[in-house]
């Protein structure tokens, strides 16, 4: 058997890729008016776009999906146009593109809700976590539970936005699944005490993340769908529970019978340490047949390493993605790495998003 490297073409369901590196998930809030996708972001990606495979900033599928500042949508025409200049400008340089799908659900704040209203989430629990808006970090708002009448709502929103992302231009999406946003607020105990079919049990409380998942794939095909989940993650005001390894066991269980592309798991707190809390991602790993793809704190060494094992196939880099636009070759030749300014992450526009140089200059 060949050993598996970073930098080795491999397959994504009918897909090429590159090489096994991902360009993670960062939100970088510079959305323009009506949360169109900027000309930026198109440099932006297209510089980036030596990837094996880009995933892009978590994109809201409706209105009412939204919980930061100036962050991109999929659910109008004009912002269907904008990722389509996106698409069309990494593809032009070779690279590959999905799009994360997104809703927030609690961790908003009533003034980027449609007509001022409370977000949205499992059971009325305010998340201790802060939000992004009016330049500003402030407390999330109180949220009130969804009724059962308005689950089947939520599951048709990412459905569209599905179809939405291959109008666009996209080689398939991601469904976000992680960091205490909605579907994540659906598997946990600690944000979740309904006490009808989506609350409850371990089966019940994957059910939303399972419905959605399942319409997505059916409308786009399960070989472009990929679930994104953070089993211990306190991100956006999540308390993990004692109980997360079976309920993630179960997750994947299911995941791996709808067939989806991939699996992509925070091992360990988004952003934070591997191993502040106890799990066993190998018994994902295990349970879920297709591509897993890993993500936090991940080097080159650590990352070759987990490859040899058979342990992962593919691994997205986050933070360094953002100073580093060729962070593939700089891997490849162990070339220093930039380091971002955390001055410019969020907002504003070209500066400390797509004026860092490439080694070549």
């Amino acid at each position: 058997m060949t050993e598996k490297t970073l930098f080795d073409a491999c397959a994504l369901g009918g897909l090429t890729l590159a090489n096994r590196i991902v360009m993670a998930p960062l939100t970088r809030n510079r959305a323009g008016a009506g949360l169109v996708p900027s000309a930026l972001a198109a440099t932006y990606y297209a510089q980036r776009a030596s990837a094996g495979l880009i995933i892009t900033e978590a994109t809201q599928v409706s209105a009412q999906a939204q919980g930061y500042q100036d962050t991109p949508g999929l659910y109008t025409p004009e912002q269907i146009a904008g990722w389509r200049q996106v698409t069309d400008a990494v593809h032009a340089k070779g690279g590959k593109i999905f799009v994360q799908l997104w809703h927030v659900g609690r961790v908003s704040h009533v003034s980027v809700q449609p007509g001022g209203a409370a977000p949205v989430a499992p059971s009325a629990i305010r998340a201790q976590a802060k939000t992004f808006v009016n330049n500003a970090f402030v407390d999330v708002s109180e949220p009130r539970a969804l009724a059962m009448e308005e689950i089947p709502g939520i599951v048709e929103s990412f459905r569209q936005a599905a179809a939405n992302a291959i109008t666009a231009g996209f080689d398939g999406v991601e469904v976000h699944g992680a960091n205490g946003y909605l579907l994540d607020q659906f598997l946990r105990e600690t944000a979740n005490v309904r006490t009808d079919a989506y609350g409850g049990s371990v089966e019940n409380r994957a059910r939303l993340l399972i419905e959605v998942t399942a319409a997505v794939a059916k409308e786009i095909g399960a070989g472009r769908t990929g679930v994104r989940i953070s089993p211990v993650s306190p991100a956006s005001g999540i308390v993990p529970s004692a109980h997360e390894q079976a309920q993630f066991d179960y997750v994947a269980e299911q995941l791996n019978a709808l067939g989806i592309v991939y699996l992509h798991v925070v091992e360990g707190a988004t952003g934070g340490p591997r191993d502040a809390t106890p799990f066993d991602f190998d018994a994902l790993r295990r349970r879920f047949q297709q591509t897993y793809l890993a993500n936090n704190g991940y080097t080159r060494d650590l990352a070759e390493s987990r490859l040899r094992e058979g342990k992962v196939d593919l691994v997205a880099f986050g933070h360094d993605f953002i100073a580093n636009p060729d962070l593939v070759e700089r891997l490849k030749t162990g070339a220093p790495l930039a380091q971002m300014n955390m001055a410019t992450v969020y907002g504003g526009g070209a500066a400390g998003y797509t004026d860092y140089p490439a080694l070549a200059a």
